[in-house]
């Protein structure tokens, strides 16, 4: 008999046993390591699990300042938990961790909780892409960081900020840096009929008035390279050491924060730095999710017709007679609420 066909090899036989499963006696079966125990839905309950805040995330690991034995914050690092599933964990979450939560050199705790949501900003890669994702949690105020010029103010990316702040939950604010060297109140006109708050500074300005609006509040700043974000940050925070860059010769500034990060004030309140952004998609955002945000027009609203859309265009949209039955501010209100509706959906490098 060859030595193939019974394994032999060198010169020796090996047994091979037989499988039910199989059409050949010659195949060597693996037996099962598999216990017994069934499996169960049941997770643990985690009743000692220690809360905590979200303070930075970078590569998969979270930083969570927590209470530490004599009440002061002590700051930990954690992971997530595979029973989380796919929920990611962001700057400003509130979660519960458990393991060791010491904070001590080389230690690591697990997220195994977060807390629900009170806002939310979000965006997504592009205005085809419909994966949404959290860049910061329960925030109360979005500053959206702007230069008045070196580099011009992207008008369509202002748009879009506001958008993803009412749509958000969060109540929107301009900074405009840079107003030594040219005029904010172009700026101010445009969004004039929405009603949102402003605070012009510049290097040689004190900071007292963007101070009294972001005490015992939680912010977070966004704005695009080269507008002076990370030199407000560092002011704001000096010992936050926020990376500077210089504006290129073409008026685009290079990115200098590459993650969220999570300061406090020195006088209270928090506030959170994102990196630099060039866009921000909206695919998440719809026109009712932007009515939606001014109470007032979200009752006119109420009287459209399915599937409306709420822009000029829209011959029966009830906005305009909401608008022509009021004072002369309500048209100029609708107008700009229809440029942020415009922003929705719309793709360039503008925006």
């Amino acid at each position: 008999m060859g030595r193939h066909a019974r394994g032999d090899r060198g010169g020796g036989f090996l047994s091979r046993r037989h499988d039910s499963r199989s059409d050949e006696d010659d195949v060597r079966v693996r037996p099962s390591r598999r216990g017994s125990r069934p499996r169960t839905r049941t997770r643990p309950a985690h009743g000692d699990a220690v809360p905590g805040l979200v303070v930075a995330v970078d590569r998969g690991r979270m930083t969570v300042r927590v209470e530490g034995p004599d009440g002061a914050p002590v700051e930990v690092t954690a992971m997530r938990a595979r029973e989380l599933g796919r929920h990611g964990v962001v700057v400003g979450d509130r979660v519960r961790l458990v393991g060791d939560t010491t904070g001590r050199p080389d230690t690591l705790a697990r997220i195994v909780f977060i807390e629900e949501r009170v806002t939310s900003l979000r965006r997504t890669a592009d205005d085809t892409d419909p994966t949404e994702r959290v860049v910061v949690a329960n925030a109360e105020q979005l500053v959206v960081v702007t230069s008045v010029t070196d580099p011009d103010p992207a008008l369509g990316f202002l748009d879009r900020c506001l958008v993803a702040a009412y749509a958000g939950g969060l109540e929107p604010l301009f900074c405009l840096t840079k107003t030594d060297l040219a005029s904010p109140q172009p700026l101010l006109d445009r969004y004039a009929g929405l009603d949102v708050g402003a605070v012009p500074v510049s290097r040689d300005t004190p900071l007292d008035p963007l101070l009294e609006l972001l005490t015992d509040r939680t912010s977070v700043f966004v704005g695009q390279s080269g507008v002076g974000k990370s030199t407000l940050v560092n002011r704001l925070v000096p010992d936050a050491d926020r990376a500077i860059g210089d504006v290129s010769k073409v008026g685009k500034g290079r990115h200098t924060s590459s993650s969220a990060v999570l300061f406090d004030l020195p006088g209270g309140g928090t506030i959170v730095d994102t990196p630099g952004i060039r866009s921000l998609g909206l695919a998440h955002v719809t026109a009712d999710d932007v009515v939606g945000a001014f109470e007032d027009l979200a009752e006119a609203a109420a009287d459209c017709p399915p599937g409306c859309g709420h822009s000029a265009e829209d011959p029966d949209c009830a906005l305009d007679a909401w608008a022509a039955g009021g004072p002369p501010g309500r048209a100029e209100r609708l107008a700009s609420v229809r440029r942020l509706l415009d922003a929705v959906g719309q793709v360039g490098p503008g925006y």
